[in-house]
């Protein structure tokens, strides 16, 4: 069988989708031997078919084992001694007898059923270069486009549409509405290769989102003149970020704000609205707790055991402190990795707990 012309069509798909041509003749290969087999032509055996590029040629051959001619029934991929002979004067039992055919009949059926095997390896070699490429990707900033929302799920194509990143429910923003068409930017949260299930998982609720944002906007946190040491997040709600650098010439808190809070709000913008407190870093954790619970105004902070603090505030500041059903106090104690006990300085008072500790 000669077919020049499609070898020369596999070298433009080479170049054109950078796939080597080996792989698209070993796809050939398995998928004309497939459709043989399949068709059931009346030979039974293991098919092998040959392709050269070069001679623009493609070969079939049928190999089966050679078998007594007593032998009851014959499996598939045997032949008796009697007919091996005919092929071969020297075959003998045992032997493995290959031998070349060309089809005969070999119907629109078979082609077709070649050409989907061939059309789905190119698919999932380009998906398994492109899963590759992405493997990098793990823990970035990407932009997309959504282009598909199901009751559950939201599909987004990332890059130039290269490939297809999956946002599972746990990954999307109670409140924030995907609509199809809508540029959105999200954290690469896992790059997940295995066959057809391989998937790029994407996220817009992980701390990473908030830390790759805040790169994009201000230098000297891309530069590592500033540095991100924690974030704790409910997504949609407030983000609690501490930050810190060692020149005590760059104003760490501003540099994360910007002119006329530029920066800062440009993150908030994409981020729907979210609140963001920015908190500098401490290494003693009983300052770090005080500015944990900004806004609030913290009197002191007392360690009461390992990693457990009280944290004493003025009265009209307690609800500030504790937050809207906890969660200014949830949020600073995920950002220190303390158990922190908020109180106001009159119940502290009768616990004899005032002007003791680290005062903010």
């Amino acid at each position: 069988m000669v077919n020049k012309d499609f070898f020369l069509a596999l070298a433009d798909l080479e170049r054109e989708r950078g796939i080597s041509e080996e792989v698209f003749l070993e796809a050939l290969s398995n998928a004309l031997a497939s459709a043989y087999k399949k068709q059931a032509f009346g030979e039974t055996g293991s098919v092998e078919v040959r392709l050269n590029p070069e001679k623009g040629t493609i070969r079939f051959f049928l190999s089966r084992t050679v078998v007594e001619d007593d032998k009851p029934e014959l499996l598939d991929g045997e032949i008796c001694l009697e007919d091996a002979l005919e092929i071969k004067k020297s075959a003998k039992v045992g032997d493995v007898l290959t031998e070349e055919f060309v089809p005969k009949d070999f119907s629109r059926i078979a082609a077709q059923t070649a050409k989907q095997v061939i059309l789905q390896k190119i698919h999932e070699t380009e998906r398994d270069n492109t899963l590759s490429e992405f493997s990098d990707k793990e823990g970035e900033l990407m932009s997309g486009l959504i282009r598909k929302v199901d009751m559950r799920n939201v599909y987004i194509e990332l890059g130039k549409g290269q490939i297809e990143g999956l946002m599972l429910p746990q990954d999307q923003v109670v409140g924030e509405r995907y609509e199809v068409g809508d540029k959105i930017k999200v954290f690469v949260k896992r790059v997940r290769s295995g066959g057809r299930n391989a998937q790029v998982l994407v996220s817009r609720t992980q701390p990473g989102l908030v830390k790759r944002l805040f790169e994009e906007e201000v230098p000297e946190i891309k530069a590592g003149t500033v540095v991100i040491k924690a974030i704790s997040r409910e997504p949609g709600h407030r983000t609690k970020m501490a930050i810190y650098t060692e020149d005590p010439r760059i104003d760490a808190v501003g540099a994360c704000v910007g002119n006329k809070g530029a920066r800062v709000n440009a993150v908030v913008a994409e981020l729907g609205g979210e609140k963001i407190d920015i908190i500098l870093w401490s290494e003693n954790p009983l300052e770090f707790i005080a500015k944990a619970l900004s806004p609030a105004t913290v009197l002191s902070v007392t360690q009461l055991s390992e990693k457990s603090a009280v944290a004493v505030v003025p009265d009209d500041k307690l609800s500030l402190a504790i937050g809207r059903d906890g969660q200014n106090a949830r949020l600073a104690a995920r950002l220190t990795g303390w158990k922190i006990d908020v109180k106001s300085e009159s119940a502290a008072a009768k616990l004899n707990l005032d002007g003791a500790g680290t005062e903010e």
